[in-house]
């Protein structure tokens, strides 16, 4: 089965238009979680065509896993696509994992660290998990294991278990000031990060 950012859903439209729209897309989490995916698509798919991001996000979900409806990446892709330009992180997460296996989509390292990088930013660990391994292997971009420690480091501190284990492995490759140049940058990325958080 394919692996896709479905752990949380985040509501990052700047204005949710009304609380119906909002109880719709709850009432498809909802039905989601517990299988029922015909319910999620009747309360996702109306929402998704009037352009709310999280809807679309749930309906990439849906075609990308083949829950309630036939696999079909061209769909999952476009969905995902809708909502990712729109700037949902986990949308964004997912459509990386499309580029970066080839699912719909010829392979491309480059996009994939692309929509990572997006997603990383928003805080998304997956992403950030994935984004220090193309950094501290130079897929998608150029070989940079500070930048790949930043992320590690900063993935373990938004409590991802296995992003430790990683940084460590990045370290045994750097230096001490390459070390403590990472750790700089992940400090300021989190102080950013929180203040954003605080400030929602």
């Amino acid at each position: 089965m394919r692996t896709f950012s479905t752990v949380m859903f985040v509501v990052l439209s700047s204005a949710l238009s009304s609380t119906t729209w909002s109880a719709d897309f709850t009432a498809g989490q909802e039905a989601y979680s517990s299988g029922d995916y015909q319910t999620a698509i009747a309360a996702w798919q109306p929402l998704a065509e009037e352009g709310h991001a999280d809807g679309q996000y749930g309906m990439g979900l849906l075609y990308a896993n083949g829950f309630g409806v036939p696999m079909d990446d061209a769909q999952a892709l476009k969905w995902y696509g809708l909502a990712a330009d729109q700037g949902h992180a986990l949308a964004q997460c997912n459509l990386a994992v499309m580029h970066a296996n080839g699912w719909g989509v010829p392979q491309s390292d480059e996009e994939a660290f692309k929509w990572y990088s997006l997603a990383a930013e928003q805080g998304v660990t997956t992403a950030q998990i994935n984004l220090g391994k193309m950094l501290s292997r130079g897929f998608g971009a150029d070989q940079d294991n500070v930048q790949a420690h930043k992320w590690f480091t900063i993935a373990s501190d938004l409590g991802d278990h296995d992003a430790p284990a990683k940084r460590d492995d990045v370290a045994s490759r750097m230096s001490p000031d390459e070390i403590s140049e990472a750790d700089l940058l992940a400090s300021a990325w989190m102080e950013g990060y929180q203040n954003l958080q605080a400030n929602h």
